[in-house]
């Protein structure tokens, strides 16, 4: 135990840091998605009673497990006057011999891991079994995962209820797969890994433009999953988020506004990250097919090495994007091959493919989609258009170091 006097914002930091894994541990623990989530709040009250009074103990985390755990069998005791069997659980529950955080983990080291391939259970449809990961292992609000789907979130508060019930009435077992099974559940992983890095490489609102917590969390899942499934498509998402992750701190300025790619000082961007990717690119590109993270690691293998924007090669970047719009097409990925072509041929040949796409309406709530479009008006002349693009993207976007760069722009063109 440390000293007393244990403050707000230390707990709260420690919620930030470590809430996840707790949960993680406590469901794998427990079983149930509800009974862990009311653990981890009782633990967390139960901390902030106690350690500003007896101070920090020297694993915090060991001791939330723990009274997370007497908490829920708490819980399930007082239930058991209604519900016979709750008390037989609590039963079993408080005859555990070992202390709950030092149980052996068996195939997936790690709880979040281990519980992400748990929610991406077959019996569930790919879309409710990323939602729930996103919403209850990483925390992500339905907002958030909702703009990463495109959708609203009314939509995805459904499909996270309909997987909770589902997993309740098919009694699927909180168990790690084997690794025989390990595979089929692949796919639907990487996109869970992949979805949390963007929302920390751009998050959808507020104050700051990106979430290193969650970029980080992302690559450190990443870097258990090669490790644990050596698969050319792993590596194709840890080399993409590795390039990302490598000129995170050089996109925005020192008062926390966006700064662009062309104008961003490639100097400070993380060589050991580009190394890393670098390699790892290789090895995505070992096999005998090349997937979508790939493809897009590739592209952003490009940008990486490019000493200038200038010197960017946009013609191989228009040849991968052709590939990726084979592999895995979706209307982003047609606007970011327009914006590509643009940048080879010029503003009028990109707005010759972003205008069809946007009258589609696929993409008329995708702030990014009006942007592109405003900046290559604005690129053309097009000054009067642009300026209406612009004030569309500033209508439709949340985080405030885009919308300050959006009223930038329209100040500019005034």
């Amino acid at each position: 135990m440390t000293a007393p006097g244990a403050t707000p914002v230390l707990i709260d930091s420690i919620y930030r840091a470590d809430s996840r894994i707790v949960l993680a541990t406590l469901i794998r623990l427990l079983g149930d998605f509800d009974l862990a989530e009311e653990a981890v709040q009782d633990a967390f009250l139960a901390a902030a009673d106690q350690w500003p009074r007896d101070g920090v103990p020297g694993n915090p985390r060991s001791w939330l497990i723990s009274a997370g755990r007497f908490k829920a069998i708490d819980r399930l005791r007082r239930r058991a006057r209604f519900d016979a069997a709750l008390g037989e659980l609590a039963m079993q529950l408080d005859q555990q011999e070992q202390d709950p955080a030092e149980i052996v983990r068996e195939d997936v080291d790690d709880d979040v891991l281990r519980l992400i391939f748990i929610c991406c259970h077959p019996a569930l449809s790919p879309d409710s079994q990323i939602a729930m990961t996103l919403r209850e292992v990483c925390n992500l609000t339905t907002e958030q995962i909702a703009r990463a789907f495109l959708t609203s979130p009314q939509t995805i508060a459904q499909r996270i209820v309909r997987a909770k019930a589902k997993i309740r009435t098919a009694h699927i077992p909180y168990e790690v797969p084997t690794r025989a099974d390990l595979p089929m559940r692949l796919e639907a992983v990487l996109r869970v890994v992949y979805l949390v890095f963007n929302e920390g490489y751009a998050t959808s609102s507020g104050d700051s433009l990106t979430r290193p917590d969650l970029s980080g969390e992302a690559i450190r899942l990443g870097r258990l999953l090669i490790e644990l499934l050596p698969d050319p498509e792993t590596a194709g998402l840890l080399a993409l988020m590795a390039f990302h992750e490598s000129r995170r701190t050089a996109r925005t300025s020192a008062e926390g506004d966006l700064v662009l790619l062309p104008d961003q000082d490639r100097g400070t961007w993380d060589a050991e990250l580009i190394a890393e990717g670098s390699a790892l690119l290789e090895r995505a590109y070992s096999g005998d097919q090349v997937g979508p993270y790939a493809i897009q690691a590739a592209i952003a293998g490009v940008h990486a090495r490019a000493p200038t924007a200038a010197a960017t090669d946009w013609g191989r970047i228009v040849e991968l994007y052709d590939q990726l719009l084979v592999a895995d097409p979706s209307p982003v990925v047609e606007l970011n091959r327009a914006v590509s072509i643009a940048m080879r041929d010029g503003p009028d040949a990109g707005i010759s493919l972003v205008d069809p796409l946007l009258e589609r309406g696929v993409l008329d709530d995708y702030h990014l989609a009006h942007a592109a479009r405003a900046d290559l008006l604005r690129q053309a002349g097009q000054i009067g258009e642009a300026r209406a693009a612009y004030q569309r993207a500033l209508e439709l976007a949340r985080k405030e170091p885009e919308r300050r760069f959006l009223e930038r722009r329209i100040a500019e063109l005034s």
